[in-house]
This record gives C-alpha cells, sequence and structure tokens, in this order.
C-alpha cells in the first residue's frame, strides 16, 4: 500500500474524514430551507473547494490520499451514497431531486462525447430525452411491455434519431451544425405536441411503475421502523445507471474511439491524415450521446407516470450543455459533479426560478471568461 501520510492506516482516517465532512456539507445543504442558511453553506462549500484548488500543498495532499487508498474511496463513497435515502427518508422532495440530478448526469455524461470529446456543439439533447421518454411511455401504455425490456430500447430508438440528426449535419460545421440540432429539438418537440398518437399538448398518463417481483418501485418499504419514501426506490436505480454509464463512459473515454474524438478536436484535417474516419466517428458521436439520453428519459417517464412535451424543451438542451461547460469539458467525473451542481443549486433557490435561462447563460459566459475549461479541466492523458 501507497503510504501518503506517514502511516497507511492513519492517512486511510483522514480520507474517511475528508469524505465524510464533504458529505455532511451536502447534505446539510440539502435539508436546510432558510434562503440564508442555504446561501452561507454554499458560499461555505465554495470557498472550501477554491481554498483547495489554491494551497497547491494540501491539493497534493489530498490527492496523495486518494492514489494510495483509492478502492477504499471508492467503497466509502458509494456507501454513503446508499446511505442518502435512508437520511433523508423524512424528506421524499430532496430525494426526488438528488434523483434528478442523476438523470442530469446521464446526459451530460453523453452530451460529453460530443461537446468535450468532438468538440460538437449538440442542442438537441432534449429531442433524444424525449424521444427515450416517449417511446418507453408508449410500449409500456399501449402495449404492456415492461419497463426492463423498453428501457434498452428505448435508447437504440433514441440513438436511430441521433444517426438521423448525424447525417445532415456532416456538411456543417460550427454554429451552423448548432443551428441543425436546435431546428431538431424544435421539430421532435413540434411532432410530439401535435401528433394524436403522442397525446398531442395532453401527453401520455398511466404510466406505470416499474417492478422487480412482486415489488413495485412505487411503494414505500420500512428499515428498521424507519419508512422509506418510493423516491428512494428510484433513486437505487439511477444511482446504478450512473454507475453503469461512468464506468462506460470511462472506458470509451480512454479507447480507440475517444482518440479519435480528441484528434478530431484538435484537428479535423490532421485527424483524417491519420487515416481517422472523420464522418463515422462524429455520427458514433451523436448515436452514443443519443443513447444515453434515451434510457435517461425512460426512467423520468417511468418515475412521473405522466409526460407531455413542456418536459422537453430547448430549456433542457441548455441545462445539460451548462452542466458540461461548467464541470469540465471532456473530464468524466467533473460532468458528472457539473450535474450534480447546476440541478442542486437552481432546486435549493427557487425565488430564481423565472430567471433560469438568464442564470444558466450567465454562467457559461463567466465560465468561458473565467475558467474555460471548467471547473475539473480536462486531464492529460497517461499511457501506462
Amino acid at each position: 500500500m501507497k503510504k501518503s501520510d506517514g502511516h497507511p492506516v492513519l492517512s486511510a482516517l483522514w480520507l474517511l474524514a475528508v469524505i465524510t465532512l464533504a458529505y455532511g456539507l451536502v447534505i446539510f445543504f440539502l435539508v436546510v430551507e432558510e434562503t440564508y442558511t442555504i446561501l452561507v453553506t454554499l458560499m461555505v462549500i465554495l470557498f472550501l473547494g477554491y481554498f483547495v484548488r489554491r494551497v497547491e500543498s494540501l491539493r497534493r495532499w489530498l490527492q496523495s490520499l486518494v492514489e494510495a487508498h483509492k478502492k477504499l474511496a471508492i467503497g466509502w463513497i458509494l456507501f454513503l451514497l446508499i446511505l442518502l435515502p435512508i437520511l433523508l427518508g423524512s424528506n421524499p422532495y430532496v430525494i426526488h431531486i438528488v434523483f434528478s440530478a442523476g438523470l442530469y448526469a446521464i446526459l451530460a455524461l453523453g452530451l460529453n462525447f460530443q461537446l468535450g470529446s468532438t468538440n460538437v456543439v449538440n442542442f438537441a439533447t432534449a429531442a433524444s430525452y424525449g424521444i427515450g421518454a416517449y417511446t418507453s411511455a408508449l410500449l409500456a401504455v399501449h402495449l404492456g411491455w415492461s419497463f426492463w425490456i423498453v428501457l434498452p430500447i428505448s435508447g437504440i430508438v433514441s440513438a436511430f434519431f441521433g444517426f438521423l440528426l448525424g447525417l445532415p449535419t456532416m456538411k456543417t460545421k460550427t454554429y451552423y451544425l448548432s443551428l441543425v440540432t436546435i431546428a431538431f429539438g424544435l421539430i421532435v418537440y413540434l411532432f410530439l405536441n401535435n401528433l394524436s398518437w403522442t397525446g398531442g399538448p395532453n401527453g401520455i398518463g398511466g404510466i406505470p411503475f416499474p417492478s422487480i417481483g412482486s415489488f413495485s418501485l412505487g411503494s414505500s418499504w420500512t428499515l428498521f421502523g424507519l419508512t422509506i419514501p418510493f423516491q428512494a426506490n428510484f433513486y437505487y436505480l439511477t444511482l446504478i445507471l450512473v454507475v453503469l454509464s461512468y464506468v462506460v463512459a470511462q472506458r470509451i473515454h480512454d479507447s480507440k474511439l475517444g482518440l479519435a474524438w480528441n484528434a478530431i478536436r484538435n484537428d479535423e484535417i490532421a485527424a483524417e491524415c491519420q487515416g481517422i474516419d472523420v464522418t463515422r466517428n462524429k455520427i458514433m458521436a451523436f448515436c452514443v450521446d443519443a443513447f444515453f439520453g434515451g434510457v435517461a428519459g425512460t426512467v423520468y417517464a417511468f418515475n412521473v407516470s405522466f409526460i407531455s412535451p413542456e418536459n422537453f424543451t430547448f430549456m433542457v438542451s441548455v441545462t445539460v450543455v451548462t452542466m458540461v461547460i461548467v464541470g469540465g469539458m471532456d473530464n468524466v467525473p467533473g460532468v458528472i459533479f457539473g450535474a450534480l451542481l447546476m440541478t442542486l443549486i437552481p432546486e435549493k433557490f427557487q425565488a430564481f426560478q423565472s430567471y433560469r435561462l438568464w442564470l444558466f447563460g450567465l454562467i457559461i459566459l463567466l465560465m468561458l471568461f473565467l475558467q474555460p475549461k471548467g471547473l475539473f479541466p480536462q486531464k492529460i492523458r497517461r499511457y501506462d
């Protein structure tokens, strides 16, 4: 075992203490309701994060702790995440917020393949999100198909539409490409809003809760006399999907496909001269992004039991783009952090909901000017 603070046991205890402290601050931020206290807690969290980044010796010490006890850190974080709904059992709304953050993390991981890895600015995330949700809802309501069957099918259908979107965009670049994706998102929204078999503006209701055997995810359960609301079931489902998405995203990032995307991002002409099929790899990025969106849309539809076109507006796409930029483009853990940050903060400051679009626009501008690489910049690839 690698020593980082004299004695390995002592360094492990330090690591657990730091993780638990950060976890406690997040829990307090989630449960507190007074606006002033929320603001003070957020400022404390941001200050601690800034302090760690600025103090080189502290940052290196924390990095050494993580490197020396990586498996312990991952295990402890997973344990605390599993414990979260139990600690928040009396506040189902907060559990739902964390569940939503998990869905946005999946969407952001998918978009990161384009915006971060390939430098393709795609504003059609809401479209793939909605296609996945509507595909699963239609199959479940009209054909009675199980959630576990429609989950991969919806992802594949969304990936197919991602392929259809990718084909015409290959003849465009920069902001022209972004305009095509915006148009695609608007077209999907109009179709969902006007077709009779999608329910039109009335949407689709009566989507059944998923079930595992005889247990429905829409049912609460009891643990040591404490009633755990059904929102916790969807939280655990999303947690599993986020972990799987993270593993897949990290593997793709480190694969030949991820290297090809990075080469295209840096210089398309040079990449083509190296034998990289730019068109095929770009379309692949569209398909992978849409698949992630379709999976997230399916979980969302089965959680709320009712969907309408208003759930998949352009604002969703803007939100996910903001998450990727804030977290750090082409940094998989950073993207997840950006999704959590940009979901929890707006939900805690409900007074500013009317200015949500302005707020996200301001955040993007500030990040581009002050921290263009995000809170967690892309790491230099290492080949060990």
